[in-house]
């Protein structure tokens, strides 16, 4: 309808390499331009639409009443004020009869009443939707209304007994003031749709038998419950002690991975039902973060070979990424603690901020570790300050120069521990009258002349009582910090001066290992070792939260009051 909107889309499809689509300015309703002959739509295998939501000018131009394209007959008319359902008929409408399409309309299409309760009930008879998936609020620009994607499918839609939804509406992250559907939950949704399977609180296959008892409502919540399960509380425990072995095997997800972890932390307690805890609750943490690693992190090592030959004349980045992602979501498939998806988004969240620039550096330019100067806020070059992108200095560093890292961070504590040292005296001696004020300039900092300049003057006089031996003590201190700090320097000079050295000399093959190695397989790995343990720390949680709910039991003789 907005030349700026048709101009916007047509330098899209240019930039996606389909210049040759073909897209109008003007009213799908009322001037539809793919169309066979002069009064026949043009009908397709495929179809998508994202239609203005709840158009209230959606008759303009035309009569519905006296539609030649027939896209209403045997549906019904939508509501002058909502058009909602003449954009969706008029999908169903260019679609071939085995053409399949979707559409993100607003919610209100799934459940409200009146004439639109008479189109749905139409279409769903005609057994044309085939799934329908529950999106979050807040996710398209000029409304935060949740939305929802209908799926159509006209091949053997007269034999479809029942539609799949899925309640994606949980799944997002916060944008500025929009959500967005990060990676993993796009993922999450194609491979449960494309697969039909049927996930508690998320997606369910719903007979046509049920919707029909629900009067054609397909409010999503009447078919799926996404709602959290109730903590509930064990009056007997409380009353009694002991934790029920009900809230335990609530836990089975993680005793099926953690084998024989259960028997490590519980015991039976003195009631049949109950178990009490076999360690102390500051032991809790310990015993689980001790127990054998339950993921094997192998997959990385099978991908090595097709990161590390990334410049041959079939690498691309795309396909690569693809294989990647899809090889860790087989990886975790067979966990039933750790969310593959979780796994999939830290690898594509990854790839996004760092490793797709890489990969189409090295296919571009090869595998060399070039270097660049720093700039100073003028844009000209600091002195001896350069860096490298695909190559940070801290895996080189890591790799090549561990003894001298390891003697600079000695180095560097020494320093720390001068200077802790330091600060003790000032915090001891500062003050209205302290040894140290006099020595102040007007930063309030303490410098070495003016120290010096005091330590003379008290050394001229007969009772100068514990200030000298202050200052003389600080002004060491002073000198073993500056000392300090010069060997820090040196020391950090010199790794420069081998660094730069290094970098200059590296191999091929010495450069595929720092970055395939160290860099991706090293960081992606890392982000999965953090995943697996937020996992057991949410159990450790768990089972204090259980440990302690249950740990104080009633005096006798106020049970005998309760029961009574």
């Amino acid at each position: 309808m907005d030349n700026a909107t048709r101009a916007l889309a047509k330098m899209n499809m240019i930039l996606h390499g389909h210049p040759t689509a073909e897209i109008y300015q003007d009213n799908t309703l009322s001037s539809p331009y793919f169309k066979d002959g002069k009064s026949n739509l043009k009908t397709f295998d495929f179809a998508v639409a994202n239609p203005p939501f709840s158009s209230k000018a959606w008759r303009n131009g035309f009569s519905p009443e006296n539609d030649e394209y027939d896209r209403f007959k045997g549906y019904g008319i939508p509501p002058a004020k909502n058009g909602d359902y003449a954009f969706l008929l008029h999908l169903i409408r260019s679609l071939k009869s085995t053409g399949k399409g979707a559409i993100i309309l607003p919610h209100g299409v799934l459940f409200r009443g009146n004439v639109e309760a008479e189109i749905r009930t139409n279409i769903l008879k005609q057994g044309f939707i085939k799934g329908i998936i529950g999106l979050p609020a807040n996710l398209f620009f000029g409304t935060g209304i949740p939305a929802c994607i209908l799926v159509i499918d006209k091949e053997n839609a007269a034999n479809r007994n029942s539609i799949f939804i899925i309640d994606a509406s949980k799944g997002f992250i916060k944008d500025g003031n929009k959500n967005r559907l990060r990676e993993r939950d796009i993922h999450k949704i194609v491979d449960i749709f494309k697969k039909q399977l049927e996930i508690p609180k998320y997606s369910r296959m719903v007979s046509l038998k049920e919707i029909e008892e629900n009067e054609y409502n397909l409010n999503i919540p009447r078919y799926i419950d996404s709602q959290e399960a109730e903590d509930i509380q064990d009056i007997e425990a409380h009353l009694l002690g002991g934790i029920p072995n009900r809230d335990i095997d609530d836990l089975q997800r993680y005793w099926d991975v953690y084998p024989g972890l259960r028997s490590r932390l519980f015991t039976p307690y003195a009631r049949e039902g109950y178990s009490q805890l076999k360690i102390s609750r500051d032991r809790i943490k310990q015993t689980i973060f001790n127990y054998p690693e339950f993921v094997n992190l192998s997959w990385c090592n099978t991908h090595i070979d097709l990161l590390k030959n990334l410049t041959t004349v079939e690498a691309k980045p795309k396909a690569v990424i693809y294989q990647l992602s899809e090889a860790i979501l087989t990886a975790f498939s067979e966990t039933n603690l750790i969310d593959k998806y979780n796994v999939y988004q830290h690898l594509m969240g990854y790839w996004t901020e760092t490793m797709k620039d890489d990969v189409y550096f090295i296919i571009e330019e090869g595998w060399k570790a070039e270097l660049y100067p720093i700039l100073d806020k003028k844009g000209k070059p600091k002195k001896d300050e350069w860096n490298c992108d695909l190559i940070p200095k801290q895996l080189v560093i890591n790799r090549y120069f561990a003894s001298e890292k390891a003697k600079i961070e000695q180095l560097e504590a020494d320093k720390e521990a001068v200077t802790r040292e330091k600060e003790e005296m000032e915090e001891e001696h500062s003050g209205e009258d302290g040894s140290l004020e006099e020595v102040k300039n007007d930063k309030g900092k303490i410098t070495k002349g003016n120290l010096q300049s005091r330590i003379k003057e008290l050394q001229q006089e007969l009772d100068w009582g514990e200030e000298l031996t202050v200052l003389k003590d600080y002004l060491v201190l002073f000198d073993r910090e500056s000392k300090a700090d010069k060997k820090v320097k040196d020391a950090q000079n010199k790794l420069d001066r081998s660094l730069l050295e290094r970098y200059n000399k590296l191999t091929e093959e010495e450069i595929k290992t720092l970055v395939v190695n160290d860099k991706w397989l090293a960081t992606i790995t890392q982000e999965i070792k953090t995943e697996l343990e937020r996992i057991s720390q949410r159990l450790t949680q768990r089972i204090k939260e259980l440990a302690e709910r249950y740990d104080s039991t009633l005096p006798i003789w106020k049970r005998r009051l309760t029961i009574i």
